[in-house]
């Protein structure tokens, strides 16, 4: 463990991280991983042992002294402790991992004594239809953070993070590659919500917009996962090069006219999106938020977690 004074965070590498699982048991097989990772990512039960049973240790042991805390303050005020959900947000750049890394941490909390119901909620669903991206001449912005309702957005977490029994966010289909009229996922009293999605750490507001309150006022805890520039670069390009193969061959799909291309073609394609809108974002919008996080996975170019930057209390 690295302590350097100029910086809020202790930096660990894998192997000084990986023992403070302490006891923490394996609960997940090589099946449950096939079903976790994402498209072009390699995981297996060693990253899980090593990274991941640390960091959901170190959020059991946060769940239980939030616990505390509201026990405390109700106390306090003479008042019995409502059930609150603990929230974990988990940011970072399009293709770096977010997605399994939400999915892998859903499943083991799921398993943790006194945790049954985890969930997981992606900001996706609460980015505009493209029909008013269109109107606003805005579709080349997409992910951007005024592509997002962000009132909705702060309005969900606000109502989970009050306790209310029952909350629904929006649907988006990534095949469609929009909202879906009509559809909700439904929150009901979980005892730990994980928002996962581009801009959750921010706390600014975009141009011409009075938000006062922020999606990160309502985290509990808040994960970044990061890597350099070049390696993302790289896992989107291979990304959109299998999705060419798969999910763009589906006439239904939003790409499908991406579906013919040639391996060359598609590389170039790709390049120029990542150039263009999610190179942008990362560095306008997403990689700036990257020092608010209270945990940060610097990974390798195989998708391996190479060290973890701890925020001090």
């Amino acid at each position: 463990m690295k302590q350097l004074r100029d910086t809020p965070f202790l930096t660990f590498p894998r192997d000084a991280w990986s023992p403070l699982r302490a006891a923490t048991p394996l609960t997940l097989s090589e099946e449950d991983l096939r079903q976790i990772q994402g498209l072009n990512e390699r995981l297996d039960l060693e990253e899980v042992q090593d990274i991941y049973l640390p960091i959901s240790r170190l959020l059991d042991l946060s769940v239980g002294a939030e616990l505390e805390l509201h026990r405390a303050r109700a106390t306090f005020l003479g008042s019995s402790a409502e059930k609150v959900p603990f929230m974990i947000g988990i940011a970072g750049s399009v293709a770096v991992g977010k997605s399994t890394t939400a999915r892998l941490l859903q499943a083991l909390l799921s398993r943790w004594p006194g945790h049954p119901r985890v969930d997981l909620v992606t900001t996706d669903g609460f980015l505009y239809p493209n029909r008013l991206l269109e109107e606003r001449g805005a579709m080349g912005r997409k992910g951007f953070p005024e592509s997002y309702d962000l009132r909705a957005l702060v309005r969900f977490v606000s109502d989970v993070k009050s306790g209310r029994a029952e909350v629904r966010a929006p649907v988006y289909s990534h095949l469609s590659y929009d909202i879906v009229p009509g559809a909700w996922q439904v929150v009901r009293s979980p005892d730990i919500v994980i928002l996962e999605g581009l801009n959750i750490l921010q706390a600014g507001s975009p141009e011409g917009s009075r938000q006062r309150i922020f999606v990160s006022d309502f985290l509990d805890f808040s994960i970044f996962v990061d890597a350099q520039e070049q390696v993302v670069r790289k896992w989107y390009i291979e990304r959109f090069v299998k999705l060419r193969d798969t999910a763009f061959q589906d006439p239904k799909s939003y790409f499908h006219r991406y579906a013919a291309l040639s391996d060359r073609e598609a590389e170039e394609t790709a390049g120029r999106i990542w150039r263009d809108i999610n190179l942008a974002n990362l560095r306008e919008n997403i990689a700036p938020t990257r020092e608010r996080a209270q945990l940060i996975l610097c990974k390798g170019e195989h998708h391996r977690v190479q060290e973890l930057r701890l925020r001090r209390l």
